[in-house]
């Protein structure tokens, strides 16, 4: 095991990202916005790293994402890489004594996201997965509204996430290659996320499930070729705690950009949260139904705490990722002990290894019941 990296009070985390895609800039944003210097990044080649460092007014450029994860110069490693290559380089940095933020999936193998997580815990370190919706205040105000009883017992969760990107016949992405992205990619993908916001604000599990899933071709060099990666993914499961629900993960809905809608219906209100109105909550009851909007002086602690700017003022995905960030940040500079405060109380947990192994294993189970036309249980 290699040395843990040290980081003193009041310094700067020292951080570098590899990989500088649409999702590796986002992290970037995410990191500048919390004070943290970016002191380099790496890329597909030398020369893209070189290039990519200049634009963003980077310092370092690494000849490999292998480099920037083991280097002694770096406190904080953010892998935005493709999906295949997350494994390899969590376990490097882990190893080499950094602190990982790691993009979803983790890996593309249940038991390799198993043992990572086991590493991360073995560790000490802070390992991250940005599972960022969770940092959305009405996500939030919902999960608190569930939690203290008002919203009664959960009796069914339901809603669905939409995305057009892919909907066209020549649309096309790494993500589409199984070696680059793995096995699954829609549900992977997207799914995950509306999965892991769902457990987080019920504190149900899903127990069990049954999927069917949907591939349709694309057009390459002229011929009509179709990935082995689903487009479409529909799920009917059962919680833990005997709730069931549905969801519905499309990456080919024409007019649907990033639709992450849910719905949970407990016995006294419903409460539905859309993602790309994500100012309000849906609360809904016999006798009345009502929006609430995202004002710090009505909302719950942790929901007024997200609430960085006053309500009318609106919020979005990159506030989103800023305050994931701010929580890892946090708690590299303060390890929270086994028996620290709870989660509603402080900013909450950030999404940990655990979490995202967790997805991990439940996009196998997804993906083995579609392909056997069977109920599946989730360990």
């Amino acid at each position: 095991m290699g040395r843990t990296t040290s980081v003193a009070a009041g310094s700067s985390l020292r951080t570098a990202i590899a990989g500088v895609g649409m999702i590796g800039q986002v992290h970037l944003d995410a990191v500048r916005r919390n004070g943290a210097p970016v002191v380099g990044v790496s890329a597909s080649t030398p020369a893209r790293a070189k290039e990519a460092a200049a634009a963003l007014g980077v310092e370092r450029a690494f000849d490999s994402s292998q480099a920037l994860v083991t280097s002694d110069d770096v406190d904080v490693v953010h892998i935005c890489t493709p999906n295949g290559a997350h494994a390899e380089l969590a376990e490097l940095a882990l190893r080499a004594g950094k602190h990982v933020v790691c993009e979803k999936p983790l890996t593309t193998s249940g038991a390799t996201a198993d043992a990572l997580a086991a590493l991360a815990a073995e560790t000490g370190l802070v390992a991250a997965v940005p599972f960022v919706y969770r940092y959305h205040p009405m996500a939030a105000e919902a999960r608190a509204r569930v939690r203290d009883g008002r919203a009664g017992d959960v009796r069914l969760v339901h809603g669905h996430y939409l995305q057009d990107w892919l909907s066209e016949p020549d649309d096309t992405n790494w993500r589409v290659d199984t070696v680059a992205g793995g096995p699954s990619r829609a549900f992977a993908d997207i799914g995950s996320h509306w999965c892991d916001l769902v457990e987080w604000v019920t504190g149900h599990r899903i127990a069990e499930l049954t999927a069917v899933s949907q591939t349709v071709d694309r057009t390459a060099e002229g011929a009509a070729v179709r990935p082995d990666t689903e487009d479409v993914v529909q799920l009917l499961f059962r919680t833990d705690r005997g709730a069931t629900g549905t969801v519905t993960v499309s990456q080919i809905s024409p007019g649907r950009k990033n639709r992450l809608w849910f719905e949970v219906d407990g016995t006294r209100t419903s409460l539905a949260f859309d993602q790309e109105n994500p100012e309000s909550l849906f609360v809904g009851s016999r006798g009345e139904n009502a929006a609430v909007l995202r004002d710090p002086a009505v909302l719950s602690p942790v929901a007024a705490r997200l609430s960085v700017v006053p309500g009318g003022h609106p919020m979005g995905y990159l506030d989103c990722f800023a305050a994931f960030v701010r929580e890892v940040h946090a708690a590299i500079r303060a390890p929270r002990a086994a028996d620290g405060p709870a989660a509603d109380t402080t900013w909450g947990t950030y999404p940990t290894f655990d979490d995202a192994a967790r997805m991990v294993r439940l996009t196998e189970a997804v993906l083995g019941s579609a392909a056997d036309r069977s109920w599946k249980e989730v360990s």
